[in-house]
């Protein structure tokens, strides 16, 4: 397995970690390790909002219309790269 070192972290970063372990019982590098994989996990900011917007969408609305709306904001998106 892949090993990392985190450089320059605040200590207070690392003082709520360390708590929030104690709370989770486990130790400080399992704490971290679960908050990566979590995070690695986790669909991207724009993953959600097209599902968000794609669960929200109004029934009456038809494929087309939605592709459309998803196509947009994907241009939205890639514009403010």
């Amino acid at each position: 397995m892949a090993q990392i070192t985190v450089r320059k972290l605040d200590d207070d970063v690392l003082e709520t970690l360390k708590a929030r372990a104690k709370a989770n019982q486990r130790s400080t590098e399992a704490e971290i390790r679960d908050l990566l994989e979590k995070s690695a996990r986790e669909p991207k900011l724009e993953q959600r909002s097209l599902l968000s917007l794609a669960g929200s969408a109004p029934s009456n609305r038809s494929v087309e219309e939605i592709v459309a709306d998803i196509r947009a904001l994907r241009d939205e998106w890639e514009d403010r790269r």
